[in-house]
């Protein structure tokens, strides 16, 4: 039996050896295992770092493409009659007017227009009267049933460039030009968007192609408009004297079509400012009047003179109302009111 036992013994410590790693080795394997582990972590830095650079890379493409579909977010400008108080420059509405006669009326129509709408405002009447005599309106029929040709009035619309979509999409090549009526309203950001419009053209950057009877501008939705750059230098000459350059002369466009778009505005401020300051008077009145009115009520102080606590009746003792209110279940009391004093009692 003792033989048996020291066989098995020494064959267990010949197979703990077999298994055992010699110190050597054993080290070799840590090392192994500790390189292992940077070798994960610079990898895990390499593809975190990538799908950062992707991310950046999709989000640029994304805002370009945006950019080309929708146009290039146009900057703000300070329009000196967007303050609360603030009222039209008349005299940049009527540069502007010239520069829609000269430059813009050719292809734009203004449907929305009376030459009526100019008086007052940028015109006297006899100017406005001499301006629209000038065109030739088709108006009839006539005692005989014929449509007849006669001067315009301060009556009449603003005159048409084309007698009709076709007509002008024919001249175009394609594009319709839109009414100008209410451009500024009808255009997101309006105002900044035409002026930038108008004085936005580029040539187009390396790599963008546009094809032939179209330009280049990166505010107009994807970036290649028909209608040709209008706003040169000198292309206007002011009556007066005002130098017309580019900016200047897509100010006072901008002017002019802001004021065709909205002409009650000023009124509209004026009358807003009236309907303030007739409203803060009668805010001062109600304050006034709910003041007096519930200045009784909301700041009495009752005081008891007498008071029944526990069966005796305690008089002169000046107790408060809430010192009375603290004796008893405020629910189990009765105020007993009198000519002379205030009372409380036990139920």
């Amino acid at each position: 039996m003792a033989a048996g036992r020291a066989i098995k013994q020494l064959l267990q410590r010949k197979l703990q050896s077999q298994y055992t790693a010699p110190p050597a080795l054993s080290s070799l394997i840590s090392k192994q295992d500790q390189d292992g582990s940077g070798g994960m972590k610079y990898l895990r830095a390499v593809a975190l770092l990538g799908a950062g650079v992707s991310g950046l890379l999709s989000f640029a493409t994304v805002v370009s493409a945006d950019e080309a579909e929708h146009g290039l977010e146009c900057p703000s400008y300070p329009w000196p009659h967007n303050g609360i108080l603030s009222s039209y420059d008349h005299a940049s509405i009527r540069r502007g007017h010239q520069v829609y006669q000269q430059v813009c009326a050719s292809c734009h129509s203004m449907s929305l227009l009376s030459f009526r709408d100019l008086v007052g405002v940028a015109y006297t009447e006899e100017e406005t009267k001499a301006m629209a005599a000038e065109i030739e309106v088709v108006d009839g029929p006539n005692d005989e049933g014929e449509m007849f040709t006669r001067p315009g009035k301060l009556s009449d619309r603003f005159p048409q460039p084309y007698s009709n979509e076709q007509a002008a999409r024919f001249a175009n090549g394609g594009a319709y030009p839109p009414d100008l009526s209410l451009i500024t309203k009808a255009r997101h950001n309006g105002q900044n968007y035409v002026f930038a419009l108008l004085t936005g053209y580029r040539d187009p950057p390396a790599g963008v192609s546009i094809r032939e009877g179209l330009h280049y501008n990166p505010y107009f939705p994807g970036g290649a408009i028909a209608m040709p750059k209008m706003l040169i230098d000198g292309a206007v000459e002011y009556e007066d004297g005002t130098p017309a350059t580019e900016s200047q002369m897509g100010k006072d466009v901008v002017s002019f079509l802001s004021w065709a778009a909205e002409p009650e505005m000023e009124e509209r401020k004026l009358m807003g400012f009236k309907w303030i300051f007739v409203l803060s008077l009668a805010l001062l009145q109600a304050g006034y009047y709910r003041r007096l009115k519930w200045s009784v009520v909301k700041s009495r102080k009752l005081v008891l003179d007498a008071a029944v606590v526990n069966g005796d009746l305690r008089a002169g003792s000046n107790y408060s109302f809430e010192d009375i209110m603290q004796l008893r279940d405020p629910r189990q009391c009765i105020i007993c009111n009198s000519s002379l004093s205030y009372g409380i009692a036990r139920n």
